[in-house]
């Protein structure tokens, strides 16, 4: 087996293994221009707005608009890109950014950009990059083998933390020597460059979408999907654990260098270097710590990693051992974001994968923003030190709680798709696809030394039957026949009892229903029930 590129899939995995690959190692490259420009843009937003009145609030806006299209928009983005071609959708929004970045140089450039434009501009720009998240993320298998996938996302830290590292410094040298407009520029020609990388990419892999799913059914879909999934549950709920406690260090960070440590606007980006450093180094580590620990382990010596460091960063005031006391933090935060992002990558099947990982984005986005609101009022309430000790010592509860509830082992599940059910009967009636809801009967027969298997079977059936599109699911047994179990599940129309004949399900969900009948006498007996109305025609006789 080979990579899209050509590089044979058994070479040793390493931080740098997924740059072998051509295609990848292009678009990750464009990406990290991409980043460094979006670092340069907020960087000039915040400066014209400096002497403006109220720039406190004015600057921290900026913010504000670059991050609420995540919340908003996330996922909505997750289902266009699981809906649409990834592809052309990514190269349809970078578009869209360079233009929205050509209005920003070219209004600043003329003069003509007032406070509420700038932040317009900047929300339209935040906008763009939330529908560039999900479907970038989704696309990522496709573009290396998947035992790089963890490797592929901790360089996806890395390129962002290279770009907090080099965008804002680049763009303060450049906003002294030549002002703000030509910063805004830049940013334009990195996300050409992209969407130029983009349009070289010729996926062979590529994803055939005959039927797009309608958007409000794929929104549905990708929540019914997550709600049913434990194991997907059980990696946000690690994400909020370890994002809540360590958002702590981000909130807190400029108030530790000015209070604590005496430093200026500088020192404190002095600061956000060594968490950038640290941050690198952990991106780098990451396959080498995934040969040598289990992934439980490994959440656990990041919790003490991370924790140590806020507690020692509340601790001490000489900003030498600050630095070094950073590095740890800046090595967890990389290692076990991108970790959990590569474990949901590697577990979503293809269909939902980019709604999942949208749901995954906002859980992070959502629980860096409220924990630091949190870590704020609680830091204004006890004092400074007194917040980051306590987030340092629930980090470290949260880092032992891997060990109570663990994540699962991924690798033995059965995630590549497969079309195993058999074709649906010939029906009497041709309905049309939007018709539902569609009650589904399907009858075994069980003997009574195997109930209690079967029943037991029949719950990973049912995960199986939710994940997939049904909205309700139950097992009964028919009061005629003692022997006779049937299980009925709800789902919302035909097109989406179609789609989980036609690729919604996975090897994994083959294992289950085929235990279920191994305990079952005969085939099972299906039944399709349709709503009586103007949507059902007659089927023609050949």
């Amino acid at each position: 087996m080979v990579t899209p590129g050509g590089i044979p899939a058994e070479a040793p995995v390493t931080a740098w293994s997924p740059l072998r690959t051509a295609v990848y190692r292009n678009l990750w490259l464009a990406l990290l221009a991409a980043n460094i420009g979006t670092w340069m843009q907020t960087v000039g937003a915040q400066w014209l707005l400096i002497h403006e009145p109220n720039a406190s609030t004015l600057v921290a806006l900026v913010q504000t608009a670059s991050l609420l299209p995540m919340l908003l928009l996330a996922l909505p983005a997750g289902a266009l890109a699981d809906a649409l071609d990834r592809r052309h959708l990514l190269i349809s929004v970078q578009l869209f950014l360079v233009a929205v970045a050509g209005a920003l140089t070219v209004l600043t450039a003329t003069g003509r950009m007032p406070p509420a434009l700038l932040l317009t501009l900047t929300f339209a720009f935040g906008a763009g990059q939330a529908l560039t998240l999900p479907a970038w993320a989704a696309v990522i298998p496709q573009l290396v083998p998947r035992e790089q996938l963890r490797s592929a996302s901790a360089l996806g830290s890395i390129s962002v933390n290279v770009a907090r590292a080099v965008g804002p410094a680049a763009a303060g040298v450049l906003i002294a020597k030549v002002g703000v407009a030509p910063v805004f520029a830049l940013n334009a020609v990195a996300f050409l460059v992209f969407a130029l990388a983009l349009v070289r990419w010729r996926p062979a892999n590529a994803r055939a979408v005959e039927v797009p799913e309608p958007f409000t059914a794929a929104l549905r879909a990708g929540g019914r999907y997550v709600r049913h999934s434990p194991i997907v549950r059980r990696l946000l709920r690690r994400a909020l654990v370890f994002v809540i406690p360590a958002s702590a260090l981000w909130a807190l960070l400029p108030l530790v260098a000015n209070r604590r440590l005496g430093m200026n606007a500088s020192g404190y980006g002095l600061l956000l270097g060594a968490l950038g450093v640290g941050a690198i180094l952990g991106g780098l580590l990451l396959p080498w710590v995934r040969t040598r620990m289990s992934p439980n382990q490994f959440l656990l010596v990041a919790g003490a990693l991370y924790g140590g460091s806020l507690i020692a960063v509340a601790s001490v005031q000489v900003v030498p051992v600050a630095l070094v006391a950073l590095l740890p933090a800046g090595v967890a935060w990389v290692t076990v974001l991108a970790s959990i992002n590569a474990e949901i990558q590697l577990f979503l099947p293809g269909w939902v994968r980019a709604r999942g990982l949208a749901v995954y984005q906002v859980v992070q986005g959502g629980g860096q923003a409220v924990g630091a609101f949190v870590w704020g009022v609680v830091a204004d309430t006890v004092g400074l030190v007194a917040a980051l000790l306590a987030a340092g010592a629930l980090m470290l509860v949260g880092g032992v709680t891997s060990q109570i509830w663990p994540l699962p082992e991924l690798r033995e599940v059965t995630k590549d798709p497969t079309v195993y059910l058999p074709p649906l009967r010939e029906l009497a009636l041709e309905p049309d696809p939007r018709v539902g809801p569609v009650l589904v009967l399907v009858a075994y027969i069980v003997r009574p030394e195997r109930e209690q298997d079967f029943i037991k079977a029949m719950d990973l059936v049912r995960g199986s039957r939710q994940r997939t599109g049904a909205m309700r699911w139950g097992l009964f047994r028919e009061g005629e026949c003692r022997d006779r179990l049937v299980e009925v599940y709800l789902v919302p129309s035909w097109d989406e009892h179609l789609r989980q004949h036609g690729g919604r399900l996975t090897g994994a969900d083959q294992e289950a229903e085929e235990r279920a009948k191994e305990l079952a006498d005969g085939e099972p007996e299906v039944r399709h029930l349709l709503p009586a109305g103007p949507m059902l025609t007659e089927r023609e006789e050949p």
